[in-house]
């Protein structure tokens, strides 16, 4: 059975909060993993609203240093502190991040210690593992800035109709066949790829802060799910300006990069009471669209 990814929204606003939606910050949950892409201001209160425990946090990605998007990196790493978090965390983002997370540990006075690895990345694969990696594309901002891109890798599965006929029990046979080994029953040769079949990984895709660009795209290839920025409405010169996308932008590279599904976030605060119409939006032209909301969990 394939494992199931978890996306938790702890924070969807944009620059300024609102009274509904923190600042950003996204946990993705998969088997022994608890990734934070970003960490806005209450990030911390935020787990604890969505009943998450912060010290199985194992990684946390930054896009860049934009206030909105790390303000709640002193206080998450203060709670891990005073909650003896157990591991190393594993802190990725853009250069210069060594030195920001060093004055970030200056301005308070820690009780107890912490250990944190730092990995100052650019765009290109940035994690491999067993199970996944990750890659980083450079954005358009008004700092250096990166998004992500978390892919599964494809498992090799035993198709359980086929072994069923050859009643092999626990034998460990299988094992070899999950190895993507030829096995011999009763004297006769099997060949595991009669037994065996190709599962696809899941691809997810996280741009949490640009101006409209190719690299999105790259992002969003053919994406299960395709988490974007989306300051503005429709306001392009505006967008352009500022550095941000419009919805209209999302759900044009959702189209064309044959996204699955797309999750808005990062909306400005001037269209917190008018999100039935930006929807409306977006689903016409893109059909399968929905807005983050804080606390919103989906499993992909």
């Amino acid at each position: 059975m394939a494992n199931k990814i978890e996306v938790i929204f702890l924070g969807t606003g944009s620059a300024v909060p609102t009274t509904r939606k923190n600042h950003p910050a996204i946990l993705l949950k998969y088997k022994d993993e608890n990734i934070l892409f970003d960490c806005g201001e209450g990030t911390q209160r935020q787990f604890r609203k969505a009943g998450l425990n912060p010290c199985k946090l194992t990684r946390l990605f930054i896009s860049h240093w934009h206030g909105d998007h790390v303000l709640g990196i002193p206080g998450l790493l203060q709670t891990l502190t005073l909650n003896n978090y157990p591991g190393t965390l594993e802190v990725y983002g853009p250069n210069g991040t060594e030195k920001f997370i060093s004055k970030i540990m200056g301005i308070f006075v820690p009780r107890g210690e912490i250990k944190i690895n730092i990995h100052e990345i650019s765009a290109g694969k940035v994690l491999e593992t067993n199970d996944f990696e990750i890659f980083a594309e450079e954005m358009e901002h008004n700092i250096f800035c990166l998004a992500y891109r978390f892919v599964e890798k494809d498992k090799l599965r035993i198709d359980k109709k086929k072994l069923k006929k050859l009643k092999l029990g626990n034998s460990p046979l299988i094992k070899e066949l999950k190895n993507g080994k030829d096995v011999q029953i009763n004297g006769k040769k099997l060949k595991y790829k009669l037994l065996t079949y190709f599962e696809k990984g899941k691809k997810l895709g996280f741009v949490l802060d640009t101006r409209n660009n190719p690299n999105v795209e790259k992002i969003a290839r053919d994406a299960d799910l395709f988490v974007c920025e989306s300051t503005y409405f429709d306001e392009e010169e505006l967008a352009k300006e500022y550095m941000h996308l419009t919805v209209a932008q999302a759900v044009d590279v959702a189209k064309r990069a044959k996204v699955k599904k797309l999750f808005l976030t990062h909306l400005s605060q001037r269209y917190d009471r008018d999100e039935k119409r930006v929807l409306q939006f977006a689903k016409k032209h893109f059909k399968n669209s929905e807005i983050a909301h804080d606390l919103m969990k989906i499993k992909v």
